[in-house]
């Protein structure tokens, strides 16, 4: 159950438990070494700060106990005054020295040192008690060299004794508190030593050995095994961070299958618009077999019957009755307006099927030859004018095309008895030209504004205005080709307004008029 609870573990938790078990002993081990190193310094202090100086102080309180026997004895001898010099300046050393040593000893309070400091006391006593102070006051009739001095000596070796003793005790004490110093130090290294072999064991474990073989699962799964899966036995954030990799590879791999699904289904779509486009090809040439028939095949029997038609109505008019004549002009019209309406629809199945080829178009130059083309439909009364136009990249007849019946409608659906107007103007708006074709003719109702683009739709009798209904049809052909739009400006108070846009060339800027403003308009 441990061990379970211990895989869930994650690797933070178990590096900060590791770190917290190894700070709690090295600081167990730390303040031991306090306490050590405070003890072995009290012992050096009573190495060097007490035990020396008492020493010395014995060695000093030895020769002051001479220094008052010498004078008492020369004193004994001599009777003179000056001799009791030493003994007196060996009391006032003694009791110094005494006081030295109790005041050392007082913060240390080694017995055998106070007991033996006692003893020296009483003992010195007792030798001026009974030998001294006679000798002094010429009541003393023994030998000087008595035991209490002998006594004497011996406490004050005792006391020397005593304070080596003490000596001896600090510095064992300072040995043993410098192995423990060591021995801790070298536990603190063990301890430093096991956690970092537990952190390398640990970070092999859980990280290092993990890692590399998620790596040689993820290349597994580059190389192209999408459906092997990726695990992880290391710690839960390797085990979490494989799931989601995994989970990355089972996304890919559906988005894979996706793909192949949708490539299977591209290929079977291209194959189909292969077949398409072939079927398409053969329409097309059915299509261009069909055109080259109109403008031959059929186009010969019709001249033939308008032909003879017109013949019959030169030779025979006025000779036959009335009704006769309307029958031959009644042939006669339909076998041209047949005629029109196949060039009609030959010109407009051309229309990107037999192509010259984009090269740059000046619509300037265009609008001249449109002019020029429609001078004699015109009149003296028109008026044709057009503004700064730009440059385009498209066909030139087809453009010379588009504009003739732009302009040819806004003649021929003039009003009457108002001289007819016609005026071309151009508008950069992004990427593309707009331009706009205006007169002042009889316009165009917004009921009719979709179906002016339609194939042979008519929008007024035949015997008032003259053509097929297929011009406005060729323009949007036109213009959808050159990859433009067309459309009815309906905001006009007066007249019809078209426009229609071609993509600008690069850096295209309205290129300067063909001609003079002066010369572009025909009164």
């Amino acid at each position: 159950m441990f061990r379970a609870r211990l895989r869930g573990w994650t690797l933070r938790r178990r590096v900060a438990v590791l770190f917290t078990v190894a700070g709690i002993l090295l600081a167990g081990i730390g303040a031991l070494a306090a306490v050590t190193a405070v003890d072995s310094n009290d012992n050096l202090d009573v190495i060097l700060e007490k035990t020396g100086p008492m020493r010395v102080a014995g060695q000093e309180l030895y020769s002051a106990y001479l220094d008052q026997e010498t004078g008492v004895r020369g004193y004994a001898l001599s009777r003179s005054a000056e001799n009791l010099q030493p003994y007196e300046e060996g009391m006032v050393t003694e009791r110094d020295l005494l006081t030295r040593i109790e005041t050392l000893n007082a913060s240390g309070g080694a017995t055998a040192i106070t007991t033996s400091l006692r003893v020296v006391r009483e003992r010195a006593a007792e030798w001026r008690r009974t030998v001294a102070q006679p000798v002094i006051d010429g009541d003393f009739t023994g030998n000087i060299g008595t035991d209490q001095f002998d006594a004497l000596r011996a406490a004050v070796d005792q006391l020397q004794a005593d304070i080596l003793d003490l000596r001896n005790e600090a510095a064992a004490a300072a040995r043993r508190t410098g192995s423990t110093l060591v021995a801790l130090e070298i536990g603190a290294a063990l301890i430093v030593i096991v956690v970092g072999a537990l952190m390398l064991i640990l970070l092999n474990r859980l990280v290092a050995r993990p890692v590399t073989e998620l790596a040689g699962q993820v290349r597994q799964v580059a190389g192209g095994d999408y459906e092997r899966p990726i695990t992880s036995g290391g710690s839960p954030e390797l085990r979490s961070l494989a799931a989601d990799v995994d989970g990355m590879r089972r996304q890919i791999a559906r988005e894979l299958t996706l793909v192949r699904e949708a490539r299977a289904e591209v290929e079977s779509a291209n194959e189909r618009l292969e077949a398409k486009a072939e079927e398409l090809t053969r329409s097309n040439r059915d299509l261009e077999q069909f055109a080259y028939v109109a403008s031959h095949d059929l186009q010969e029997p019709l001249r033939k019957v308008a032909s003879f038609c017109q013949l019959l109505q030169r030779r025979y008019g006025g000779q036959l009755d009335e009704r006769a004549d309307q029958y031959i002009g009644f042939a006669v019209d339909g076998a041209e307006r047949m005629q029109r309406l196949i060039n009609d629809l030959l010109a407009f199945s051309r229309i990107g099927r037999i192509t010259t080829g984009f090269k740059r178009v000046e619509l300037d130059q265009v609008l001249s030859e449109v002019k020029s083309q429609l001078e004699a439909r015109a009149g003296d009364e028109a008026r044709i004018s057009w503004g700064d136009l730009p440059a385009v990249e498209g066909e030139e007849p087809l453009l010379t095309t588009l504009f003739v019946n732009l302009v040819g409608n806004s003649l021929k659906f003039r009003r009457p008895d108002v001289p007819p107007e016609v005026r071309v103007t151009a508008e950069r708006d992004g990427g593309e030209w707009k331009i706009n074709v205006r007169d002042n003719g009889i316009g165009i109702e917004r009921e009719f504004a979709d179906k002016v683009f339609v194939i042979f739709q008519r929008l007024h009798p035949r015997d008032a205005y003259e053509g097929t209904g297929i011009g406005l049809a060729i323009v949007k052909k036109i213009v959808e080709y050159h990859g433009g739009r067309i459309w009815l400006d309906h905001d006009v108070e007066q007249g019809a307004s078209i426009w229609f846009t071609i993509p600008a060339l690069p850096g295209g800027d309205l290129s300067e008029p063909a001609v003079p403003a002066a010369a572009t308009a025909r009164e």
